[in-house]
């Protein structure tokens, strides 16, 4: 995928809805905004949207220092786990684990600061559960689940990651062995390592992180230890849209990439509407 005119206004609009999160003075907003516009007029548009957003969030860090998220990533942290026992119990009562776990995984990529100001998780959820999905290869993912020991899983966001937790646990439980990668430091609202450790995720994976602070998963800037380890394994659960623009055509891989069609750009590339789910595999050739 590659940066559209259609792009810009979100990324503007991203923007200012992180530096909603800071005290600021209109005076010091409009410096940031400077940075990010310095940015976007010097933006690769050969590369893809989350390429472009990785240098809008590194100008917003570098200008204000903060991240400006982590109050709020806490909080949807807290929020999920809130809901995982009764999450977990219907999951594992459903008689289809592997299914519902892979359903509630990706109603949980709704949470999403960088693309909704407001959603609604409970809501999400029960949709993913109860109605069909867009792009359903889910016995497709079922068979090559199958075929591996091995499962190379990119998360996304704080918040889905309790969500990603209960599919890793039925994995696990399938004798499956994850190898659970978050971001190297804070983007947006995506998960890092600090994440996973709270959530005690190492219980039923190996936890890594991908050695960046860029948005979704560029290899151009991802760690040796990472690398080695995409290179690694066959088999690729990716969550998340960002996931979705920079791996999407990897044709080297055997990628699942579970995640909401958040914006009409995506959703016109896959022929979608805006908020259709997805399960959707790319095999290798």
């Amino acid at each position: 995928m590659k940066v559209s005119t259609d792009c810009f206004p979100c990324f503007l609009r991203q923007t200012v809805t992180a530096l909603s999160q800071f005290d600021l003075d209109d005076g010091s907003m409009f410096d940031v905004i400077r940075d990010v516009l310095g940015v976007l007029k010097d933006v690769d548009t050969t590369k893809t949207p989350a390429h472009a957003t990785t240098f809008i969030y590194r100008a917003i860090k570098q200008r204000i220092g903060r991240d400006p998220y982590a109050v709020l990533k806490r909080k949807y942290n807290a929020f999920a786990l809130g809901l995982y026992d009764s999450l977990r119990e219907r999951v594992f009562q459903s008689g289809e684990p592997l299914w519902s776990a892979s359903r509630i995984a990706i109603a949980g990529n709704i949470i999403d600061f960088g693309i909704y100001e407001s959603f609604d998780v409970e809501k999400t959820i029960a949709r993913a559960l109860d109605n069909s999905i867009a792009v359903d290869d889910f016995d497709f993912f079922t068979e090559e689940i199958n075929k591996y020991e091995e499962v190379l899983f990119l998360h996304d966001n704080t918040g889905e990651i309790v969500f990603d937790k209960l599919l890793i646990e039925v994995l696990a439980g399938m004798g499956k062995r994850v190898t659970s990668v978050v971001k190297g430091g804070a983007v947006i609202n995506d998960a890092t390592m600090e994440d996973a450790l709270e959530l005690d995720m190492q219980q039923f994976c190996k936890l890594m992180d991908n050695g960046t602070d860029a948005v979704g998963t560029d290899l151009a800037f991802c760690s040796d230890a990472f690398i080695k380890e995409y290179e690694r394994h066959s088999l690729i659960i990716s969550k998340g849209q960002g996931n979705y623009e920079t791996l999407d055509g990897d044709k080297k891989k055997n990628i699942f990439f579970l995640f909401q069609a958040k914006c009409d750009y995506i959703a016109s590339h896959l022929n979608l509407t805006k908020g259709s789910m997805l399960l959707k595999g790319q095999l290798k050739q």
